[in-house]
């Protein structure tokens, strides 16, 4: 597939309210946006690092720079024949995934457009519909916070996950745990630990968890595999999970039982299905993870979370959990399946179906270029 123009926006989007966790606060999600053509084809992806360096080293004013001025530079005006020769082509430009995955994620999307299939088909996926969780930061209250949690018990959703930070931890669980003693929990630290505090996820195993988010540093396997190996709650990595070496390396030191991949923070949907199926000739269970994107960003996890080692509830939420009006179209919507579990199905139209508003776009965005093949 010849790639003639890519067009790049990145764009800022409110939050209904600050999404609080232990690296700090949003108030509204920063993304790029990438319009990726060929020929009479275009696709949309997203990728969402934030705006600060806080999640991971990587944010979206940064994305969008590397994006404009050495990524899509090396791909625009070139044949990229499949999904594994992308990544290659920007093999010698170090790190970086988020950005990376933009393009990679538009390629995917673009192939099937032009293929005139599904996303989640061209993936691999032979299904159609996948449950999902429930997810809350730091709120006001513990109080406020059970309230919260009442609400998606009541709807059905099958797990919920907890934000989980120093000085948001033992007694916020404990009150949960009480509230709630069958729910199916987990909670998320996003690094906010260390090895030193072994002794609080000893305590945090009383409460008998699914398991345990990322608790140590962002970029660590080591640690994690000597914190598993003292608690008996198993771990799941994200932030440390960057690559498909980072994953094989964190199985084989036994650093988790869980893994939660994220399209963007992987570098695009090449390398997480790779890191699905290694997960999966492992037998270490997954689940796909989210970043605050719009319907565009949303839609490709959708159809990431169609494989099927994704087992463990998704976190893709519905357009209205995050934002008065998405920047995008058409909105995620929830559905029940057949048991009444709160789920989202694949789209069924070629790649996956998704655009941005265009007044909304131009609402929402900072900054914006287009790179384009000589040809044109």
């Amino acid at each position: 597939m010849f790639i003639d123009s890519i067009h790049l926006y990145h764009v800022r989007m409110p939050l209904v309210e600050p999404w609080r966790t232990a690296y700090g606060e949003d108030a509204a999600i920063e993304s790029v946006l990438v319009r990726m053509t060929s020929g009479s084809d275009e696709a949309w992806a997203e990728t969402s690092p934030l705006a600060a360096p806080c999640y991971s080293p990587e944010f979206a004013a940064g994305a969008f720079v590397l994006l404009r001025d050495w990524f899509a530079p090396a791909i625009v005006g070139r044949e990229i024949e499949s999904g594994e020769a992308l990544p290659r082509r920007l093999g010698h430009f170090k790190g970086n995934p988020f950005a990376k995955a933009a393009l990679d994620n538009a390629w995917w999307v673009l192939e099937a457009t032009r293929l005139g299939v599904p996303l989640h088909r061209l993936l691999g996926a032979t299904r159609d519909q996948v449950c999902v969780g429930a997810d809350f930061g730091v709120t006001d209250s513990i109080d406020a916070l059970l309230k919260k949690i009442a609400v998606a018990v009541e709807q059905g959703f099958p797990r919920i996950k907890l934000k989980f930070r120093p000085g948001w931890d033992i007694a916020m669980l404990a009150a949960v745990r009480k509230e709630f003693p069958t729910a199916t929990i987990h909670i998320d630290c996003n690094s906010g630990y260390t090895l030193d505090d072994v002794d609080l996820f000893r305590r945090v195993d009383e409460f008998e968890l699914a398991m345990i988010e990322q608790p140590l540093a962002h970029d660590d396997v080591v640690d994690h595999a000597k914190l598993q190996a003292r608690i008996r709650t198993p771990i799941c990595l994200d932030e440390s999970i960057t690559s498909v070496a980072r994953t094989r390396q964190a199985i084989e030191l036994g650093s988790c039982r869980y893994v939660n991949v994220k399209p963007g923070r992987v570098g695009g949907l090449t390398n997480a299905v790779a890191i699905h199926d290694l997960c999966r000739d492992a037998g270490v269970p997954c689940w796909v993870g989210g970043m605050l994107e719009s319907a565009i960003g949303a839609r490709i996890c959708v159809a990431l979370a169609m494989l099927g080692n994704f087992t463990y509830p998704a976190d893709i939420f519905p357009s209205r959990r995050f934002y008065a009006e998405d920047l995008s179209r058409p909105d995620v919507a929830l559905v029940k399946n057949e048991d009444g579990v709160p789920s989202v199905l694949a789209p069924n139209t070629p790649g996956t179906g998704a655009s941005p508003h265009a007044d909304r776009l131009a609402a929402c965005t900072v900054a914006a270029c287009t790179v384009a093949s000589a040809a044109l």
